[in-house]
């Protein structure tokens, strides 16, 4: 059963070794923290973490971020990468000192809703008491200098997406055009839609932590209670 779930953006400005010892954005690490320790806080007996990637797999739990994907120079010992979202997703559980089991998802930009919907359904219908980790960013397209340029559509976009995270609104959620999305580089489509169907039925509160777009993308923080 589902007790919690926690949503951060897979910036890699988390990563404090690729940003040096100036602090980049860091109300927005510090959100993300929190809602990781918040999650903790459920009790959970397994916590799996949602992410994009190039295809859609479970990965091996031991797996960490390689951080030379980012910066050759930081390339160092890893036992097995993971896509980013994931990557980023485990580094936030290390750094609250997450110890217990942990399972590791990746979905594609070109899964459908009901197929991710299906995956939350299946992992929110475990025994134990699952929290969720998502790993998704908003549109990336949000200002001038975003990597994808300026697009109108995009703040309406979020708008819509942080309002049904905000509102509990699984269904809308579950609404989020897949090629809008895309069109958009909102990459955060799918995990946010493995949620909607994790949560529906159970979706009790929602807090959000940090909503921004100080490099024209929206990063996201929220933490969602669920009765269990």
């Amino acid at each position: 059963m589902l007790v919690a779930a926690a949503i951060c953006p897979a910036a890699p400005l988390l990563a404090r070794e690729l940003t040096g010892t100036d602090p980049v954005v860091p109300e927005l690490r510090r959100a993300c923290l929190d809602a990781v320790a918040t999650l903790v806080e459920s009790v959970p007996e397994l916590v799996a973490v949602v992410g994009v990637a190039d295809e859609n797999r479970r990965w091996d739990s031991g797996a960490r971020l390689d951080l030379g994907a980012f910066a050759p120079a930081l390339r160092g010992p890893v036992r097995s990468a993971v896509p980013a979202a994931l990557g980023l997703g485990a580094m936030l559980l290390d750094h609250c000192d997450v110890v217990g089991p942990r399972e590791l998802y990746s979905v594609t930009e070109d899964d459908a809703p009901d197929e991710c919907a299906a995956l939350g359904a299946r992992l929110a219908g475990r025994p134990q008491r699952v929290a969720l980790l998502v790993m998704a960013d908003g549109s990336a397209r949000r200002a001038l200098k975003a990597p994808g340029y300026l697009d109108a559509r995009s703040e309406p976009f979020d708008a819509d997406v942080v309002a049904a995270i905000r509102d509990r609104d699984a269904a809308a959620l579950l609404a989020v055009d897949p090629d809008l999305a895309r069109e958009l580089m909102a990459t955060g489509r799918a995990s946010w839609q493995v949620l909607a169907g994790a949560a529906a039925g159970s979706w009790s509160g929602t807090r959000i932590r940090y909503c921004d777009d100080p490099f024209g993308v929206l990063y996201l923080v929220a933490s969602v209670t669920c009765d269990a």
